[in-house]
């Protein structure tokens, strides 16, 4: 009988560790622009870890001068077992595995911590496929870890150059 506990406990346990994470987030303790609006609930939470890329690039508004721009991101979503789930490109765009996928458009961002890319909130446009983006209206990107314009010169001698700096956030999947 001990036998037998153990390996229903191994089964149940192996069973938690496939199932996809959700991440508790207290909306009211974030800045007040990336809260997502009241009646929404989690339905998915990924961590997104690849590189933003960013172009040297002549001021639109100061003629001379120069900055790194942001040109866009490339990373992979994983669940919080450390398994490849989707996808995040420029768009912005989530993809799922199972080829549902959704854009969106920024609503707002509020700065993280120095050296970190800010914290966003994202409106989404309904799913494109069936599969794990269906319903997902809104996403936040929190916890950001990298991701800001390089350090090195941007100038005239650099025009075009790109880079990619590597970066990792949560993305957080809300629906109705």
């Amino acid at each position: 009988m001990k036998k037998l506990s153990m390996i229903t406990a191994a089964i149940a346990l192996s069973a938690c560790a496939s199932a996809p994470m959700m991440m508790k987030v207290d909306n009211a303790a974030l800045p007040e622009p990336v809260r997502v609006p009241a009646g929404q609930k989690v339905m998915m939470s990924t961590t997104g870890v690849g590189e933003i890329t960013y172009e040297c690039r002549e001021k639109k508004d100061m003629a001379g001068a120069h900055e790194w721009a942001f040109v866009g991101p490339v990373a992979t979503l994983y669940s919080g077992d450390k398994k490849a789930v989707g996808k995040y490109y420029a768009g912005p765009t989530w993809e799922a595995n199972d080829g549902s996928k959704v854009t969106g458009k920024q609503l707002a961002v509020s700065p993280a911590t120095p050296g970190n890319i800010p914290l966003q909130l994202v409106k989404t446009e309904p799913a494109m496929g069936a599969g794990a983006m269906t319903g997902v209206s809104y996403i936040q990107r929190l916890n950001t870890k990298g991701g800001v314009a390089p350090a090195m010169a941007c100038d005239a001698m650099s025009k075009g150059k790109r880079q990619q700096v590597a970066y990792e956030a949560d993305y957080v999947f809300y629906g109705m």
